[in-house]
């Protein structure tokens, strides 16, 4: 059972570095908003996160289905892609309409952000400056995508405090409450974390915290489907750095890199359900 599982006991040594890689990546990210020391250290606990992840993975791995084939993460990460395009363009429909605050000030950031930089004497920037710039950018964009082991320890943390307040429920086996919870849990603290390193005012923290604690929802939902903490690292890791590529480069990125997910897994699910009636058969 995946409660079971997730909730097995921790070493000292493990539950400490669940709590840096929670706990404090929100001190750390907090900081960062009054120092460039805490966005190094923040850096450092994504990459500390790849070998915490790297202990922590198989807890929510299914045994009992069997090691997927190749072709069946291919499809994983595909159809999680997809799941996370659609459910990522909605939200952001929804948020250009309901949090037109947020929406601007998130236009003026991507516009600053994609202007081409000057030097001092005004010229265009080299073209190693632009290298710097836009490899310092997708190196981040792939240390982004460990925030999902960050979930993963929010949730072990979460269902383990569950377990001990509320041990009757939990022994009667009634324990989806408390995926849900960790679930929503830990959007609800995605959201929030966008928000930390910044002074916003209200209007647009509101229309963040929301529009990436659903984003998180659909990640958390994407980790307990697939059951694979590297799937989901990969697909909010490839989406971060598409989007980056839309901005700089293609505009259409995430679309084009979306189209050419939907068109490989319709190929991959022929071959796998031919694969299928070939076993049947046998």
């Amino acid at each position: 059972m995946l409660t079971t599982n997730l909730t097995k006991p921790l070493s000292k040594k493990t539950l400490a570095a669940i709590l840096v890689i929670t706990l404090g990546a929100e001190i750390v990210l907090y900081f960062m908003r009054y120092t460039y020391l805490a966005g190094t250290l923040y850096d450092a606990i994504m990459v500390a996160s790849f070998f915490i992840g790297w202990k922590l993975h198989h807890r929510i791995v299914d045994a009992t289905s069997g090691r997927p084939t190749k072709r069946q993460r291919a499809l994983q990460f595909t159809g999680a892609f997809l799941v996370f395009f659609i459910g990522s363009t909605i939200i952001n429909i929804y948020s250009n309409l309901a949090f037109p605050a947020f929406n601007k000030n998130y236009d003026q950031y991507v516009q600053v952000y994609t202007d081409p930089q000057t030097t001092i004497d005004g010229a265009t920037s080299t073209f190693f400056s632009t290298i710097d710039s836009v490899g310092s950018d997708l190196y981040n964009d792939t240390l982004a995508g460990l925030e999902e082991v960050w979930r993963l320890g929010y949730i072990i943390l979460v269902l383990i405090v569950c377990k001990k307040i509320f041990p009757r429920r939990w022994e009667n086996g009634s324990r989806d409450i408390f995926i849900l919870f960790a679930l929503f849990f830990t959007s609800i603290l995605f959201g929030i974390d966008h928000t930390l390193d910044t002074v916003q005012t209200w209007p647009v923290r509101i229309g963040a915290i929301v529009t990436f604690a659903n984003m998180g929802l659909i990640l958390g939902l994407i980790l307990l489907w697939t059951r694979s903490l590297w799937v989901t690292v990969i697909v909010h890791s490839v989406y971060d750095i598409t989007t980056t590529l839309s901005w700089n480069y293609f505009h259409y990125a995430v679309e084009t890199f979306a189209l050419a997910a939907f068109i490989l897994h319709i190929i991959l699910l022929k071959f796998e359900k031919t694969q299928q009636s070939i076993e049947l058969t046998d």
